[in-house]
Parts: structure tokens; sequence; C-alpha cells
């Protein structure tokens, strides 16, 4: 039985060459999750879809087939190309590569299309790169049900206290530190730090830089991806440091974090 998909809102998170003249795409879709697709021929000198075929371009894409390996038929933009540079740019590979890393093809996840969008909007409107890609992340943790409550002890209920300390368990969640004399400090947070840090994850308000906050975030967000991710480097983070700029995006890996 055919398969067709059509005229489906889309962005490509990933692209690689197949056979001669074609190319392997993975789209983050409106209603299908993401997709894989051939593009037959669009390597060739006049194809018209290869300019298309880019990050950052809103597309409407028709797509068929009779497995879970589909084939671009028609497309067209949906509206302009978000125009993004330096290291707005980069901070886009990388939500695109944990999103391949992360997401199951053919899983319906509309609402982390629609935070992909949005995050978009944010990085295109000026908005603070880290608060930017640490929301993403934790919203895209709590619509695929890792999303770590910053809020509860998980140990009992309660509910975190400014003046304690907390071992967060990515598996498990938070847990009260009789002790932190024997927790390395990268493991354990502040009662007050999680209570800042659950207003700027869960909130829609801008904030102004906080330095401390966001570092504090940053190494959250390493420790709650860590075991979805793996240990296997990001590309987008060895991409960057090869283009030599004097910027760095703070990307939440274990191997390098700055």
């Amino acid at each position: 039985m055919v398969r067709k998909i059509e005229l489906q809102p889309a962005y490509v998170l990933h692209t690689r060459e197949y056979r001669d003249t074609s190319l392997l795409v993975d789209f983050l879709t409106l209603d299908y999750g993401l997709v894989r697709a051939v593009a037959r021929g669009v390597r060739g000198g006049k194809s018209q879809k290869r300019a298309l075929l880019q990050p950052l371009q809103p597309l409407l894409v028709t797509m068929s087939g009779r497995s879970e390996l589909l084939t671009v038929g028609a497309m067209e933009p949906a509206a302009p190309v978000f125009q993004l540079h330096g290291e707005r740019l980069f901070s886009v590979l990388y939500l695109n590569e944990i999103l391949c890393r992360l997401l199951q093809y053919g899983q319906s996840h509309p609402e982390i299309y629609r935070l992909y969008q949005s995050t978009l909007v944010s990085l295109l409107n000026h908005s603070i790169i880290e608060i930017a890609l640490r929301k993403f992340e934790y919203r895209l943790l709590l619509e695929l049900g890792y999303g770590p409550d910053l809020t509860i002890d998980a140990s009992n209920g309660n509910a975190v206290l400014a003046d304690q300390h907390y071992l967060f368990d990515p598996q498990f969640g938070l847990k009260l530190c009789d002790d932190i004399r024997d927790i390395p400090q990268a493991n354990r947070f502040q009662g007050q730090q999680l209570i800042k840090l659950n207003q700027l994850l869960s909130s829609d308000h801008e904030f102004q830089e906080n330095k401390p906050l966001l570092s504090d975030a940053k190494r959250f967000m390493r420790q709650a991806l860590r075991p979805l991710l793996g240990i296997k480097p990001l590309n987008s983070r060895q991409l960057f440091v090869s283009a030599n700029s004097s910027t760095v995006i703070n990307l939440p890996q274990d191997h390098d974090n700055r």
C-alpha cells in the first residue's frame, strides 16, 4: 500500500548523499514527526529542489512510498528562509542534531515542531542564545516524557527547599543530600539554584543574561541529556570548533564542555 504525505509543513534537519545524484533527507514535520525521504536527482545541475533542501527553510513537502523510506515529490517554500548566521546558525545545527538523535522516525510530535519553530524565531529576534538553547532542551525532554521536575524531591515528594542541597539523577530525579561532602559539586544543586532554574526554563518571559544562572542551566541540562545522547560526540560541536570562531556556544556535551 502506498503511503502519501501531502503538502506537509517541514524543516530539513539533515541531508547526506545517496547513490549518484540523490540525497537522503531527514525532515521534521508537523504531523508525522521525523521522516526520512529520498530526494531523487537533486544533486544534478538542473535540479531546482536542491536550493530548498537547506536548514532554516520552512517547507511544504509532498512525499510518498511503500516503506518507511519515502520519496520526495512536490516541494515549495512555506515562508522566507530564516536568516541566521555565525553563532546562531551553529546553534540551529546543534538543535537539528539532537532532534535527529532523540526522535524516533514516524512518531508524531506536533508540539516539538512548534517548539523548534518558535526557537528559530527567538534566535532570529536576537534573544539570548544560551537561554533559547536551554529552554529548547528542557521543553524537548518534557515533550518526550523525560522532563525533570525541578520543584520536587523525588525521594519523598516534598517541595524543593531553597536552603538544602540536592543530587540530580536523570533517571530518578532530585534527591535531598544529607551530607554534601561525599558528592562532587558538579552533581549537586542548591535548592535556591533549582528554584531559579525552574523559573528560567519553564517561563515564556524574556530574561536578562545571568552568567551564574546560565552556567547552572548548562550543567543541569548536560546531566539531563547525557543518558539519551550517549557518549558519542556531537558533530555540530566539532564543526563549530573547526570553524575557528572567537565566540563559543555552550553546547551541553560530555566532551570538552569548555
